[in-house]
């Protein structure tokens, strides 16, 4: 069997909707048929730049707060930016956003950031807008599945 690949998911998560949407795509990733990729979360404010060195994609979830990502995203980034900014290119990610509202700013936001640490994203961000509804949490177990499915098979 190949080396295990390493998913990161750097998640804010800071109500009990916010947590169902991070279990989910925790739960999605570690599906038991998946036998090579090893799933990390942490909360934004405890990732870092040797996470990111460590992994092989990430899959971020942010609340939108005020039209822009929560604030402990983006300290994550503002942590991480540099340390990573020449190593990581190309490192593959997705993200979820939860979106009182539209999301456009966040969603604006998180692909300024990853387009100048030159990530590539795999998959259409997810835009969970308006009334919190279990369709989103769905929606997020399937992204952790695929990101982690299309890891260990290569594709990513």
């Amino acid at each position: 069997m190949s080396e295990r690949k390493r998913l990161l998911i750097v998640a804010h998560a800071p109500s009990p909707n916010t947590q169902a949407l991070r279990d989910a795509a925790a739960d999605g990733a570690r599906h038991p048929d998946l036998e090579a990729v090893e799933v990390t979360v942490k909360p934004p404010l405890e990732a870092g730049p040797d996470d990111v060195l460590a992994c092989d994609a990430i899959l971020l979830g942010t609340t939108e707060n005020l039209g822009y990502m929560s604030g402990a995203l983006k300290d994550f980034f503002d942590r991480s930016y540099y340390p990573c900014l020449e190593q990581t290119q190309g490192l593959p990610f997705a993200f979820y956003i939860r979106a009182g509202h539209d999301g456009t700013g966040t969603h604006r936001a998180i692909e300024s950031i990853t387009t100048g640490l030159k990530w590539r994203l795999v998959q259409e961000p997810l835009i969970c807008r308006g009334e919190f509804q279990a369709a989103f949490v769905d929606q997020c177990e399937k992204l952790g599945l695929s990101m982690a499915a299309s890891l260990e098979a290569g594709i990513i």
